[in-house]
């Protein structure tokens, strides 16, 4: 098992940047994949982007393809999404989960954090 919570959300203009971070607790961080979700208000769960336990393999949604970067540190048991470039439409709460990269890709993955609000004004 692995515990997951967020941090790092909050207010910020279109064009600007944030970084999410997710510290991990429990054994199985450095051999789990991670990866991030997001909800905007009305709309269902979505996929973010995934990175496997050794750093070299990731996968982005289109949408957030080339203005996002996901990395970690299993050092820290930590997970970082990187979001440049905001757009109003990337307003959503933001959730860490770990699981098998198909879990993520399909929304299912094995764990989930508490999520952290991410508002990007226009």
């Amino acid at each position: 098992q692995v515990q997951l919570v967020e941090s790092g959300g909050g207010l910020v203009q279109a064009g600007g940047s944030l970084k999410l971070s997710c510290a991990a607790s429990g054994r199985t961080f450095s051999s789990s994949t991670m990866g991030w979700f997001r909800q905007a208000p009305g709309k269902e769960r979505e996929f973010v982007a995934y990175i496997t336990w050794s750093g070299t393999t990731t996968n982005y949604a289109a949408s957030v393809k080339g203005r996002f970067t996901i990395s970690r540190d299993n050092a820290k048991n930590t997970v970082y999404l990187q979001m440049n470039s905001l757009k109003p439409e990337d307003t959503a709460v933001y959730y860490c989960a770990a699981g098998a990269p198909l879990l993520l890709v399909k929304g299912t993955p094995t764990n989930w954090g508490q999520g952290t609000q991410d508002t990007v004004s226009s």
